[in-house]
């Protein structure tokens, strides 16, 4: 079947079901481009004027909503043009968003009105006991004013009164409705219609970019969710939550407050996240707050959906999101530093704070935005989607995975909350009627637990073996199977391949330039010559180039108490080093270099899937393993199953996780002949 067949079926699937809740996404790119406003707003409109299928009729109503906006939205150049006319009429109707204060000395309401320009127009406290969110950030509203100057009390009353006010969003739906409306669809067909309803198209994306895409909207159906979404410009990272959901708000980065976010103590007013259902950060880069406590009030309430102002203890229910752009490439990052980099210091250093975040979506892998990606299809009106999301908010499906699956040990307790949220978050967007099989509860349990496992990866990197417990896994509650899901851009397993490698390759673990432990790689050469040592690689960095120079003179002096088939004299041996992950060569390389040019003197092959741990003096005196425990999860991470280690590192393995050394098979050496015999298998 073609795109243009699924399209027509998934179309007239919609119509048959969700009649009246759905509209043509091109009509609204197409007012859209000639309309600073919301895709809300315009959906409101389009709604009400174009919700037949005659042709006909949706070209009248599309020029009825024109002509809306055109007399009613106000732009901030034409303001005063808009009041003017509102004076000569004494009436007008606007289209704008509308924030509203409490002004305590006058115990009186007033509205401020953000395109227009206004003010301190007073307000009946109804629609702010109504519409709480009017309160905090503002909402945009339709509303009717009027014009009334009285000359005697021109000094103490606004001329300027609002007579009605409409905001734009949709009364109470029916969710059983929709749940019985989406048993029509297949999981294929449902996913597409989501995004269509964000303005995206689907047909344009690969399978994984849809789930990126879709995984958005986590935030918006669970509550107190923390994710992250960093990546280049131009992915629409903040789209969502600034255009289409009118139950979230973006923060711009800049500074903030904890009385703005969290609670005022003045006025005894609960902030943005009292208001909002999610809370987005724009440009997390910026992201500062005046207050000396604010990170850490931001800490616990990401922890606990709670936080203490004074004497009480308030409760939200708002997720929270951080979006920002990634300047460099993801490789480098990973290098270098951490993929939370971006954030300020005082959260992107802080473990505690990172631990709380749930997911972490790979911006880098969404694609750049371009006109093919926006859909000219049917979808749901923006106010119908964002209001079952809300209404999904009251429903759980944190339990899900039981049916089938059980989490593998290596999940902590807020690794298990994070990978159940995202679960039960997914399961609600993709089978918000809980009908779904055990291969489909898979799909979403792997893309979970690669969500949460970046966020762990990362923190390792940060934090070292507080959080060395990465290797995520789940079990088959039927077979018993145990699978193992990995993050795409770490590539770990497959630095240290499985079996016997050439001879004279050697793979160690080491501590490289940038401070960051990573895998190395030598390859040895021998030719005929006169006991020369040459070396590539290793550039211009001294300390490396010493290191291997102890080995060959270590070489030189004891080849023959090592093995009477090793020649100096009449070879010359060639190591290249390979920087397995860029952290700039190391110089702990003296024994790793010695097994690598004994291995292909001899001609025999250091064992199977084997990370060479160690380092030895000129003398031959044996160096313990500094950072063993870390060292030991590189390894792991790198996917070595043998490890040879100096026999002084013994003592450090109190320090060692006992899971992460059953991972091994650990060989000691008590000398560096010893190391080489043990590392190529010779009795």
């Amino acid at each position: 079947m073609d795109t243009q067949d699924t399209r027509e079926i998934i179309k007239d699937k919609l119509r048959q079901n969700f009649a009246g809740k759905i509209v043509r996404k091109d009509l609204t790119k197409k007012i859209k481009e000639g309309a600073n406003v919301p895709v809300y707003v315009l959906e409101f409109l389009l709604g009400q004027y174009c919700s037949s299928d005659d042709p006909e009729l949706i070209e009248k109503g599309v020029e009825s909503v024109k002509h809306i906006l055109a007399d009613n939205f106000v732009r901030p150049d034409e303001a005063q043009k808009i009041l003017s006319q509102l004076r000569q009429r004494g009436n007008y109707t606007v289209i704008d968003r509308i924030t509203v204060k409490l002004d305590i000395k006058k115990d009186a309401y007033f509205a401020e009105f953000s395109n227009l320009g206004l003010r301190d127009v007073p307000i009946e406290e109804d629609y702010p006991a109504k519409f709480d969110r009017l309160l905090c950030g503002g909402i945009w509203c339709i509303i009717q004013l009027n014009y009334e100057f009285d000359d005697e009390d021109y000094r103490s009353v606004n001329p300027i009164q609002i007579a009605k006010l409409t905001p734009i969003q949709m009364p109470h739906i029916d969710i059983e409705e929709l749940k019985a409306g989406r048993k029509a669809f297949s999981q294929e067909e449902w996913l597409d219609v989501m995004l269509r309803s964000t303005g995206m198209e689907p047909d344009a994306l690969t399978e994984r970019e849809k789930w990126l895409l879709l995984a958005r909207m986590l935030p918006l159906v669970e509550n107190n969710f923390n994710m992250c979404e960093l990546g280049p410009r131009s992915t629409g990272k903040s789209h969502l939550y600034k255009e289409i959901s009118p139950n979230s708000i973006l923060v711009s980065g800049g500074q903030t407050t904890v009385a703005n976010l969290f609670y005022n103590m003045g006025s005894k007013t609960v902030g943005l996240v009292g208001m909002w259902d999610c809370v987005a950060f724009d440009e997390v880069a910026g992201i500062k707050f005046r207050d000396k406590d604010g990170v850490q009030i931001m800490k616990d309430y990401m922890a606990s959906g709670s936080f203490a102002r004074g004497k009480e203890e308030k409760a939200a229910s708002a997720s929270m999101v951080f979006v920002g752009n990634i300047n460099q490439s993801v490789d480098v990052l990973l290098k270098t530093s951490s993929l939370f980099d971006p954030f300020p210091p005082e959260m992107g250093q802080d473990t505690a704070f990172l631990d709380r975040m749930h997911c972490y979506i790979p911006g880098w892998e969404v694609p750049k935005f371009r006109p093919e990606h926006f859909t000219d299809d049917y979808g749901f009106i923006t106010d119908y989607l964002a209001e079952f999301l809300r209404e999904l908010r009251k429903e759980q499906f944190s339990d899900a995975l039981d049916r089938f699956f059980r989490l593998g040990k290596n999940l902590n307790q807020r690794d298990t909350i994070a990978v159940r949220r995202i679960v039960s978050g997914m399961v609600k967007l993709l089978y918000p009627d809980g009908d779904f099989t055990k291969e489909q509860l898979e799909e979403i349990l792997r893309f979970a637990l690669e969500m949460r496992r970046r966020v762990k990866e990362q923190l390792k990197k940060l934090g070292g073996m507080e959080f060395y417990d990465v290797n995520f896994s789940y079990i088959d509650n039927e077979s018993f199977e145990e699978k193992y899901v990995t993050v795409p851009e770490q590539g770990g397993g497959k630095l240290i391949p499985d079996g016997i490698c050439n001879p004279g390759q050697v793979y160690t673990i080491a501590q490289g330039r940038s401070g960051m432990i990573g895998a190395f790689r030598l390859e040895s050469q021998m030719l005929p010559g006169n006991g020369k040592f040459q070396r590539t690689g290793l550039g211009s960095d001294r300390e490396a180039k010493e290191a291997t120079d102890t080995a060959f003179n270590f070489l030189k002096a004891n080849c023959r108490r090592i093995s009477g088939n090793i020649s100096i004299t009449t070879n010359d041996f060639i190591i290249n080093y390979q920087d397995l992950q860029g952290l700039g060569l190391t110089s702990n390389l003296a024994l790793p270099s010695l097994v690598a040019m004994c291995s292909i003197a001899l001609g025999k092959p250091v064992v199977s899937s084997c990370a060479v741990l160690g380092e030895i003096s000129i003398a031959g005196t044996m160096q313990k393993v500094n950072n063993l425990a870390d060292t030991l999860q590189v390894c792991l991470d790198s996917g070595a199953k043998k490890v040879l280690l100096p026999l002084t590192s013994a003592a450090d393995l109190g320090t060692v996780p006992a899971e992460l050394i059953g991972a091994f098979s650990l060989i000691f050496y008590n000398s560096a002949e010893d190391a080489v015999f043990k590392a190529l298998g010779v009795e």
